[in-house]
């Protein structure tokens, strides 16, 4: 790729979505920064999810024009026209089990807005579930392949796809499962036109991405405990921007006039979200090493840090698999007043017995033991957390291969309202297809990436 070496101008990336379905109107004060900035910036959604590109892969199966961040549209409605309009280019992994759609959408979308007809590329190289991956799959997974029929595979690839692709001139890129960080990692590496085996550099960027990735975590949200760690102006919560420079070290702020709030803490919390090894953060792009990083308060709401160390890359690649694993079936049901925990405990008790040696049945008393419960739910015959509960809600889930016996326990719960205990009430019931997972890791070199436009580009 053609390299742009920008080595006195820093990079914006602002940060609209940490996951799918995060709040619709994040994306508006952080373009107006990005505008009043003035400086050469991108906004990035980040909205994918183990589980969310498995949820995509299911709606693609029943709709083909599906299986992209069902927000993406309501996501870029408010900023669509004002990034290009001030050359603000967009990236985001919102295109899911389904690229090629979400990109035809955003077209959709601008001919809509009477905006001009962006160049929207579309990467490719993740989807590994067709027939010319078959055997790499059954290599890389041995006894672990599923013996039931595959609905995806998708490999965690890197940001190069994404460089090439703004090199080339695209106003927005599409991606599907490519690695959180390498949303920011493909614009610097477009902007500075580093070399794709400078590892700090690579490293400093990957570990902004991080930082960015999970939208307001670093802003305060999922910092706030009150009285403990308070976070002001929680309503109104802004979403992160990272100035980037040529070294590849970054601050990290929010809008004006946003609330939440960014610290050393905050940052330091997000930085250590998910690192199992803090000297060897594993990505496709680079191998990062935090240990001697260094986070520092430059002013308000205002937080650098530098520090961080590359190392090569891996020469695998994460790839998840997704097969199906037949039917999710839950059900709850409400239980108030005096002896409301017994009586939820005796529904509970009630089911399990009519539906005994089936299937393994999670039971959840909410108010009394849900998270601490377990799927086994032993915790039934346990009297030590017995108590006087006055508002407990019963919840059991289970899955089965076989629609029809899923089907039994949500008509076991409805029946509750007649069969008793006494008092139950607010029943809630819902099934829907389910995929399990497994992953294995594959050579990078057997996995080729790039991207393509969703119409003839015009030079």
């Amino acid at each position: 790729m053609t390299r742009v070496q920008n080595e006195t101008t820093s990079l914006l990336i602002g940060c609209a979505a940490g996951f799918s379905g995060d709040r619709i109107d994040a994306a508006q004060p952080v373009v107006q920064e990005l505008v009043r900035q003035s400086k050469p910036a991108f906004l990035i959604f980040e909205t994918l999810a183990e589980r969310t590109l498995a949820l995509a892969q299911l709606a693609r199966r029943q709709n083909p024009d599906a299986g992209y961040e069902p927000l993406m549209v309501e996501f870029l409605r408010p900023v669509l026209a004002d990034c290009l309009a001030h050359g603000i280019r967009i990236v985001s992994n919102f295109g899911a089990a389904n690229p090629q759609g979400a990109a035809r959408a955003i077209a959709a979308l601008a001919r809509e807005l009477g905006t001009r007809l962006p160049q929207i590329a579309v990467v490719h190289g993740d989807d590994l579930s067709g027939p010319a991956h078959y055997q790499l799959l059954e290599k890389a997974l041995g006894s672990d392949m599923p013996d039931q029929q595959l609905v995806s595979a998708n490999a965690y690839i890197g940001a190069r796809p994404i460089a090439e692709a703004l090199l080339a001139g695209a106003d927005i890129v599409v991606c599907g499962r490519v690695s959180d960080p390498s949303l920011v990692v493909g614009p610097a590496m477009a902007h500075f036109g580093w070399a794709w085996d400078d590892w700090n550099r690579l490293a400093r960027a990957t570990m902004t991405g991080h930082l960015l990735e999970c939208g307001t975590q670093v802003s305060g949200g999922y910092f706030a405990d009150p009285g403990y760690k308070d976070v002001p102006g929680m309503e109104r919560l802004g979403y992160p921007i990272a100035e980037i420079d040529i070294a590849g070290n970054s601050t990290i702020f929010k809008p004006s006039l946003t609330g939440g709030c960014i610290t050393a803490a905050t940052v330091k919390e997000q930085l250590l979200y998910e690192i199992h090894d803090p000297a060897c953060y594993l990505t496709p792009d680079v191998v990062a090493d935090i240990t001697q990083a260094e986070v520092i308060s430059v002013g308000p709401d205002r937080v650098r840090l530098e520090g961080v160390i590359g190392h090569p890359r891996p020469e695998m690649l994460k790839v998840n698999v997704c097969f199906e694993s037949g039917w999710f079936a839950e059900g709850e049901i409400s239980y108030a007043g005096p002896r409301a925990q017994e009586r939820a405990r005796l529904a509970a008790q009630t089911i399990s017995r009519r539906l005994a040696n089936i299937a393994p049945l999670r039971t959840d008393l909410i108010g009394v033991t849900s998270v601490w419960g377990n799927d086994s739910s032993d915790w039934l015959t346990d009297e030590g957390i017995a108590g006087e509960s006055r508002d407990v809600r019963l919840r059991m889930a289970w899955q089965h291969a076989d629609h029809a016996v899923a089907a039994r326990l949500p008509r076991e719960i409805n029946a509750l309202y007649c069969c008793g205990p006494a008092g139950g009430g607010g029943v809630r019931t819902h099934m829907r297809q389910r995929l399990g997972m497994v992953s294995c890791l594959v050579p990078q070199q057997q996995i080729t990436t790039g991207f393509h436009w969703t119409k003839p580009h015009q030079e």
